[in-house]
């Protein structure tokens, strides 16, 4: 089965195609992913209607990259998908509505993916992993610990009361005078910083539930960099190297009771799998190796180029659905937001941003 998948639920604009075998197994024959980092650093962050606009001007070209490099034809198709939220609306409604337009004009079957249910599903693409896995999900808005237990089943065991991790790096490199996009900034500064210099403090750390906070952190950030007066290049690496191993100690401590909370549910998890664009962070993948050893599981994490937002992710989560007859029809909505688990309740805050990862 080949599905095309659009994904423009924030500043990327990408299309991939997508092989998915009966055995189950997926093999990526194209993903194109145009980032609009340029178009949005002067203004330190996203601004959704020049996002839109962007998308309008790039999505088919980059339809027709993807379909060429994968050297096939709309005819081909077993099915198109489009991120049909959570994001940015504007971007959003363009996706969704040439996905629509593709799948009318072809009559191929559509299918309106959750991008969150993209990041989970990813891992099966790269790595074959088998249901359940424990998922510690870090995209753009949205930081959640979640039980996979099938196609469209999950159930959220641990979510942020907050900021999310992504969106509190970004607001610490935007404070820090660091270039967008603050992410990466962050860590790049960190890596020659000193982390105990500042003792900040670990959020949620020793709570019997999973869920996470990162805005008391945030403040006591502030609060020292106000403290220090005019900030030198040093500082600013120790602040990013204490406030980063702040973060991980949290995580740490936060997936540990995740876990604990999954074999209490649903037994042994099959993996830690790690996913959304905060994973490329390698500091922080590195502490999930380390939770995961202790835990007695092992770590999955697709590539770096698959954590951030990407149309291959979007194609596999269509075959995936396509694969159990799940499909759309042409009144599929786009949503800005979107809860991966129906059942939970959406935190103080939620959405998605783009938070640099």
């Amino acid at each position: 089965m080949l599905v095309l998948g659009i994904e423009t639920t924030c500043d990327e604009t990408a299309a991939a195609v997508v092989e998915r075998a009966p055995d189950g197994s997926g093999r990526i024959l194209s993903n194109i992913v145009r980032s609009q980092v340029e178009e949005h650093a002067r203004f330190g962050g996203v601004v959704p209607e020049i996002a839109a606009r962007a998308h309008v001007d790039l999505l088919d070209g980059i339809i027709k990259h993807a379909m060429q490099e994968a050297g096939v034809g709309f005819a081909q198709l077993g099915g198109v998908a489009a991120a049909a939220g959570p994001g940015l609306i504007g971007g959003v409604i363009v996706g969704l509505t040439t996905a629509k337009a593709i799948a009318m004009v072809h009559d191929t079957p559509l299918v309106a993916v959750n991008h969150l249910e993209a990041h989970a599903l990813t891992p099966r693409l790269t790595d074959g992993i088998e249901f359940p896995y424990c998922l510690f999900l870090a995209s753009g808005g949205h930081t959640q610990i979640v039980a996979v237990t099938g196609v469209g089943h999950y159930v959220r065991l641990g979510t942020t009361v907050d900021d999310a991790i992504g969106e509190a790096f970004d607001k610490i490199a935007k404070m820090l005078g660091l270039p967008y996009p603050g992410g990466p900034q962050v860590e790049r500064a960190a890596a020659s910083g000193d982390a105990t210099r500042f003792a900040f403090p670990r959020p949620m750390q020793g709570r019997p539930d999973a869920n996470f906070s990162l805005s008391g952190l945030k403040t006591a950030v502030r609060t020292e960099a106000s403290r220090l007066g005019e900030i030198t290049p040093q500082d600013v690496s120790d602040l990013c190297a204490s406030f980063q191993a702040a973060v991980l100690d949290s995580t740490a401590d936060r997936l540990s009771v995740g876990l604990r909370l999954f074999r209490e549910k649903f037994g042994a998890p099959r993996a830690l799998v790690a996913a959304g664009g905060v994973a490329a962070n390698q500091a922080i993948r590195g502490a999930l190796d380390e939770v995961a050893r202790q835990a007695g599981t092992q770590l999955i994490m697709p590539p770096p180029a698959l954590c951030t937002d990407n149309g291959a992710m979007i194609a596999w989560a269509g075959a995936e659905r396509l694969a159990l007859g799940l499909t759309d029809t042409m009144e599929a909505q786009p949503r800005a937001r979107w809860l991966l688990d129906a059942n939970a309740t959406a935190p103080a805050g939620y959405g998605k941003t783009r938070a640099g990862y």
